[in-house]
């Protein structure tokens, strides 16, 4: 089977898990496990995501529909959902819950703190008090974290390299969490040496996207660096047309945005993050404790560059660059 047509029969299937009541009537006592996702229903990178936890769950004996059901909720970067949804999600009584990003964390640990939670793509979980310690999270919370706050001076050396004639760079975060604030100080610790001008934005929305960029833009020699943000990846179609348009080069977290015409990323493969979330909620299920659950961080960084978007933006790409590259993109 193809893997887009395995896609398709995962979160096809997803659709109609029956509920938890519905199953019991076999006989057999099946387990509950609610997610809640802070990205778009529709996006092909949140259905990649959301197979490789239901594939990683099966290769560990966990069917949906035979001894298992998922509810899933959707918050697509509205704060106001990921609260609705993480108190409907607390409501249906799950065994353990697995919510992806800072915000749909804090929303659900304002819901709950006895049913287990696992979380994928969270940046600083210490710093933003989910948990006690790395090595002994504590409480009713583990998961995976998706960088350190030092890669984000490494975004500002490859925006460098790949274009050596920026003395600007705007910085897209998410300022309403705490990795946003804390990507920026690591972005600002490695602009000093490079006599780099910062200029933080915070957008919200699309329109707010589109003032920023344009605005920023109306100066020469300028790059932008998107750092792991909800409202980023939920609009990053826009931000790729806007970079094209006003012609910046732009170094992005994660690879699905140069997939999609973005310059270059630099950052984990948050797939492979699912799979291993999908090891936890077994672990779990079959009784092990949250709070004795290390925080696990990524075992790999990938460098990915497009190299028809940088023709199109007249950059040559050194091949030091190119020779380090993951997946360089024709």
């Amino acid at each position: 089977m193809r893997r887009r047509d395995f896609i398709k029969v995962i979160v096809g299937s997803a659709a109609t898990w029956p509920p938890l009541a519905a199953l019991a009537q076999h006989g057999e006592h099946k387990r509950r496990i609610g997610v809640l996702m802070n990205i778009m229903s529709d996006d092909p990178e949140s259905q990649i995501r959301l197979a490789a936890f239901a594939q990683g769950l099966q290769q560990l004996g966990w069917i949906v529909g035979q001894n298992v059901s998922i509810d899933t909720r959707w918050g697509a970067g509205n704060l106001e959902n990921l609260r609705k949804y993480a108190a409907e999600l607390v409501a249906l009584g799950p065994d353990v819950i697995m919510a992806n990003s800072s915000a749909c964390v804090s929303h659900i640990l304002d819901a709950t703190r006895v049913i287990p939670v696992v979380f994928t793509t969270v940046t600083d979980p210490v710093g933003a008090g989910y948990v006690e310690s790395l090595a002994h999270p504590g409480g009713n919370i583990t998961g995976f974290t998706n960088f350190e706050y030092a890669i984000a001076g490494k975004w500002l050396e490859l925006l460098k390299e790949i274009a050596p004639q920026i003395s600007r760079v705007a910085v897209m975060r998410e300022s309403a969490v705490a990795a946003g604030p804390g990507q920026f100080a690591a972005i600002q610790a490695a602009a000093l040496p490079l006599r780099i001008d910062l200029r933080p934005i915070d957008p919200r929305d699309p329109s707010e996207i589109e003032h920023a960029i344009a605005e920023f833009a109306r100066e020469p020699n300028g790059g932008l660096i998107v750092t792991g943000s909800s409202v980023a990846s939920n609009h990053r179609k826009l931000i790729i047309a806007l970079a094209a348009q006003h012609r910046l080069p732009v170094v992005y977290n994660a690879r699905f945005y140069v997939s999609d015409g973005g310059l270059i990323s630099y950052g984990p493969d948050f797939v492979d993050q699912y799979r291993r979330a999908a090891s936890y909620v077994d672990r779990i299920l079959k009784g092990e404790k949250p709070a004795d659950l290390p925080v696990q961080a990524p075992t790999k960084y990938e460098l990915v560059i497009n190299l028809k978007t940088a023709k199109a933006l007249w950059l040559t790409v050194p091949r030091l660059l190119l020779a380090r590259a993951d997946q360089v993109i024709e």
